[in-house]
């Protein structure tokens, strides 16, 4: 019996449609926002990395990279050891994108915990901690415990 009744996820997909919402206020779709971000971190890559940091489709990209260029969220420069390739780069405009998703998500989610106590946000805050921790930890090892509990053959770690 799931204890959460996927509460976690069902609280996510709201947050989500706040971003859906917003982003299209500012004209900038979500996988655009991923764009930028990435960007944002990586600038100066081509149109083929970003397509691999993102896993997606390099038409995607293309067609993604050439509106963004157009709304004046990026530049492309050639790059200087291959006349073939274009770099690119964020702009000012991109720099300076309040609408973040991360942004949004985080004030709602504040939003969201202002119904609690302070007592209650610090305990719920203490739990989501241990939680994500012991979810990045299964994840980065591969799944191996969560895998042989589903299997229904109880963990020796547990």
């Amino acid at each position: 019996m799931d204890i959460t009744e996927r509460k976690i996820t069902k609280i996510a997909r709201e947050a989500e449609k706040l971003v859906l919402l917003t982003m299209r206020e500012e004209g900038v779709g979500t996988a655009e926002i991923d764009l930028i971000h990435a960007l944002r971190h990586h600038p100066g890559c081509t149109q083929a990395a970003l397509a691999e940091l993102l896993h997606a489709d390099k038409a995607a990209i293309a067609r993604r990279t050439k509106n963004l260029e157009m709304k004046g969220y990026l530049t492309r420069r050639d790059a200087p050891n291959d006349r073939r390739s274009q770099l690119l780069f964020p702009t000012e405009k991109a720099e300076n994108l309040k609408s973040s998703k991360a942004e949004i998500e985080a004030a709602f989610y504040e939003y969201l915990t202002n119904v609690l106590t302070e007592e209650e946000a610090a305990a719920f805050a203490a739990s989501l901690n241990k939680l994500y921790t012991a979810s990045k930890t299964e994840s980065r090892a591969g799944f191996p415990h969560f895998r042989k509990n589903a299997g229904g053959e109880p963990s020796s770690e547990n």
